[in-house]
């Protein structure tokens, strides 16, 4: 027999973060873009994106920066989910 779960944090019913997006967050932090982690992930580009807005306007807050010519950075904001999320993982 096997034990399985999966965690996701929400907001009014909404996802707002969980393995999906984790996923989605790595890749970008990897690639320095969205394009790039959504052919990673085998997702459409525009769902990449939709996630990611998604989780940004229910946060309140910015999970992701663009540098001019240089791609796309994960905010203090982002890494520190992203962190918390994985403890979470690792307690459960």
């Amino acid at each position: 027999m096997k034990i399985r779960h999966k965690i996701w944090f929400e907001k009014d019913g909404k996802v707002l973060f969980g393995s999906g997006r984790c996923e989605l967050f790595r890749a970008i932090d990897e690639s320095h873009s969205l394009n790039a982690a959504a052919k990673k992930l085998n997702m459409s580009y525009r769902a990449a994106w939709g996630r990611l807005r998604a989780s940004e306007e229910r946060m309140g807050t910015k999970l992701v920066e663009r540098s001019q010519g240089k791609g796309m950075y994960l905010t203090a904001e982002a890494v520190m989910l992203l962190r918390q999320f994985d403890q979470l993982e690792e307690k459960t």
